[in-house]
C-alpha cells in the first residue's frame, strides 16, 4: 500500500480555506492511507478557551468529519485528521481516522503540551488500533511522541502503521521517531504543519520535516521545514509484525515484565 504525509500552513480560524484546501491536496495524492496535521482545520495557537469551544465540533457530526467522510469516499481512502472536539462542556485536542464506507474512530490526546493544558480537557479514552482490513492502524497526536510508553501501548495493541498528526515547534521529534518505530518495529507518519503563527504577543514556528518512518528506523520520506507539499512511501504493512531481529531474539517476547514495575507504580511527587 502507499502511505502519506500532507504538509502544509492552515491559516487561524479560516475553516473553510483550511478544509478546501485540505480537500484539494487530497484530491492529488495517490497514497491509500494518508494523515493530515495536528488541528488542520482551525490552526493552533489559541488564546482562550472559549474561543477554542467557539471552533470545536462534535465528531462525528461535524463538519470537518464528514468532509473528510466525504472525501475518503470519493478517493477510495482512509484519512487521519486533527480537530477540536466538542462533547458536552468538555473539548479536546482530537484526531478521527475515517475510510472509503464513513467514519471509523477518534483519539484524544493524552499528553497535552505547553498552553494545550489551559484550553483542552485531557484525554479520558487512552489508546486504539483500528483493522481497516488492509494493516492495523493506531493514532497518536504531537507531544505523544515524547512518552515512549504511547507508541509502546500501541504496538502491543497490534498497530502496523502509527498515524501521528502534529504541530511540532521542536526540533527533536523526527530523529526521535526513528528509535519509536525501530524499538516496536512498526511503521509511522507523522504529518507536521509549516509556518509562523503570531496571536495577541504569542508567536510559534513550525518546524516542518513531516515525515514516513519505516520499522527498521529507516526515513522512508521527510519533508522540507518551510514547503507545502505532500509525500508518499510504498510499504508492506505486513513487515510491522515481525518483531525478530535475530534467531533468538524477538522485541516482545524477550520484555521483562515482570521486572517493569516502576513503569506501573510511577513517580511519587
Amino acid at each position: 500500500m502507499k502511505i502519506g504525509a500532507i504538509q502544509f500552513e492552515p491559516l487561524f480560524g479560516e475553516v473553510d480555506r483550511n478544509l478546501e484546501l485540505a480537500g484539494s491536496l487530497i484530491m492529488k495524492s495517490d497514497a491509500d492511507l494518508l494523515v493530515l496535521p495536528e488541528l488542520f482545520n482551525t490552526g493552533y495557537v489559541f488564546t482562550s478557551r472559549e474561543e477554542a469551544i467557539s471552533l470545536s465540533e462534535q465528531i462525528p457530526q461535524g463538519r470537518t468529519t464528514q468532509m473528510l467522510c466525504d472525501v475518503a469516499k470519493e478517493k477510495g481512502i482512509f484519512i487521519v485528521g486533527g480537530l477540536v472536539e466538542k462533547d458536552g462542556d468538555r473539548i479536546f485536542n482530537s484526531a478521527v481516522l475515517v475510510s472509503p464506507d464513513g467514519y471509523v474512530g477518534r483519539y484524544r490526546k493524552v499528553h497535552l503540551f505547553f498552553e494545550e493544558k489551559l484550553w483542552f480537557d485531557p484525554g479520558d479514552e487512552g489508546f486504539s488500533v483500528y483493522d481497516t482490513g488492509v494493516c492495523k492502524v493506531g493514532i497518536m497526536i504531537c507531544f505523544d511522541w515524547f512518552f515512549p510508553e504511547s507508541m509502546r501501548a500501541l504496538s502491543l495493541m497490534g498497530a502496523d502503521i502509527i498515524c501521528h498528526p502534529a504541530n511540532l515547534v521542536m526540533p527533536f521529534c523526527q530523529d526521535a521517531m526513528r528509535t519509536r518505530c525501530l524499538e516496536n518495529h512498526v511503521f509511522a507518519i507523522t504529518t507536521n504543519r509549516v509556518g509562523t503563527e503570531s496571536r495577541e504577543g504569542k508567536s510559534l514556528h513550525f518546524t516542518g520535516g513531516s515525515q514516513i518512518t519505516g520499522p527498521d528506523g529507516r526515513v522512508l520520506f521527510r519533508a522540507g521545514e518551510d514547503s507545502e507539499e505532500t509525500g508518499t512511501a510504498e510499504i508492506d504493512p505486513m513487515a510491522a509484525r515481525d518483531k525478530k531481529i535475530n534467531e533468538y531474539n524477538d522485541l516482545f517476547r524477550d520484555r521483562r515484565t515482570n521486572l517493569y514495575g516502576a513503569l506501573l507504580k510511577g513517580r511519587n511527587f
